[in-house]
């Protein structure tokens, strides 16, 4: 009697379905044409010969010099920019003279900017190099992307501007740039449509020679990159782009549409919530110093200086925010006059910010010492101490009283 086969009783693996891979938004593949790409980037390339503006990091594009301008220049205008970047390369010359400075002494040449991540990121890659390069900013790819702070956009940026090398460039303008030229109907926070815009962005660069792949190449890639971003600087802009004294115009897909108003597709507004804050200007017994403290790691604006504030949002007014004051500092808080308001944003709120003048209501007034890291300053320590925005205005209306 022959016995049976026996049975595989072990389960089949069920194979997961590949999802199928996102199509890429509407748009013309003009851009897959050799021709139409050698005429766009000459015309490009001659207006921007005649037409750059004169910056300060593009009169000597060291790779340290472009990666400043460029972190800078993120959600900052270039006229805001300039004196920033002049006076912080007076203070901090080379890699090495950042890496060695301090966190208080950086974020003060940085005052003003916001968005102070960006310092802190650029203090933290500068250790790195003098670590890992000898004091010395990396000219290959993978190590300036392993930069803190610097992603394909920047690392990209700075080495096609500075060392010629054939790196795309995407950001803002140039999104808005190429996105018009070929009339792409998509939303650029859809990855679809920034695949395709690095397609773009990599097939428009300037076909290299052996001899090319430095910074004085005037047709090179850095400077083709600079060039798109001029464009849409100065005559691409995001609303009512010029495009009669548009040098590439005749190959405009989108113009050609008379759709330049619509593209790019609009990204999802931020919706903001608005809330009241509360800061305290406390005064010492004579009035010559006032109470600030260094904020930490992990709170709004850390590493910066500022007065008592009460961020939560949730505080009904002046008395219950002293009450929590109260709390931190171990000793009452007597809430005195207003001293201003003002609005600003931060991220997804918009505040108002009600500024009191306080003082510390206890009869050992005079010898109350604030808890550490807590500490008084005059009116001239507070000038040295780098501030948030909101945080200098209030100095500024203390200063009229003084």
């Amino acid at each position: 009697m022959t016995s049976k086969p026996k049975r595989d009783t072990k389960a089949k693996a069920k194979s997961k379905p590949q999802r199928p891979k996102p199509e890429p938004p509407p748009h013309d593949p003009i851009w897959q044409q050799s021709a139409w790409r050698s005429r766009t980037r000459q015309r490009l390339l001659d207006w921007f010969s005649a037409n750059h503006r004169v910056l300060p990091w593009r009169s000597d594009p060291q790779p340290y010099h472009v990666w400043i301008s460029e972190i800078m220049l993120q959600q900052t205008q270039v006229a805001t920019v300039i004196p920033y970047y002049e006076r912080f390369l007076k203070q901090f010359p080379t890699v090495a003279a950042l890496a060695s400075a301090d966190e208080s002494t950086l974020l003060s040449h940085w005052e003003g900017l916001g968005y102070y991540r960006r310092a802190r990121s650029m203090h933290a890659a500068a250790k790195q190099i003098c670590e890992q390069h000898d004091a010395i900013f990396p000219t290959t790819f993978d190590d300036v992307i392993n930069l803190p702070g610097i992603g394909r956009y920047t690392a990209g940026a700075v080495l096609s501007i500075s060392q010629g090398q054939a790196y795309p460039v995407l950001e803002g303008n140039t999104q808005r740039v190429y996105s018009r030229w070929v009339a792409m109907q998509g939303v650029l926070s859809e990855k679809p449509t920034l695949d395709l815009l690095w397609q773009i962005a990599a097939a428009m660069l300037p076909k290299q020679n052996r001899t090319d792949n430095d910074a004085a190449n005037q047709r090179g890639p850095g400077i083709f990159n600079q060039a798109a971003m001029e464009l849409g600087a100065l005559v691409c802009t995001p609303r009512s782009p010029n495009c009669d004294q548009c040098p590439v115009r005749a190959g405009c897909c989108a113009r050609k549409l008379g759709i330049q108003e619509t593209i790019p597709g609009k990204v999802k507004k931020i919706q903001y919530e608005d809330r009241t804050e509360f800061a305290f200007v406390i005064a010492n017994r004579d009035q010559s110093q006032f109470l600030v403290r260094p904020i930490p790691a992990g709170e709004r604006w850390a590493g910066l200086w500022d007065f008592p504030r009460l961020t939560t949002g949730e505080i009904e007014n002046e008395s219950v925010a002293a009450t929590h004051l109260h709390e931190t500092l171990s000793t009452p808080i007597s809430v005195g006059d207003p001293l201003m308001s003002m609005k600003h944003a931060v991220t997804k709120y918009r505040i108002r910010l009600n500024v009191f003048k306080a003082t510390v209501a206890t009869r050992a007034t005079r010898q109350w010492k604030p808890p550490a890291p807590w500490k008084f300053a005059t009116l001239t320590e507070l000038d040295e101490l780098p501030m948030s925005v909101t945080g200098r205005k209030i100095v500024k209306e203390l200063s009229k009283g003084h």
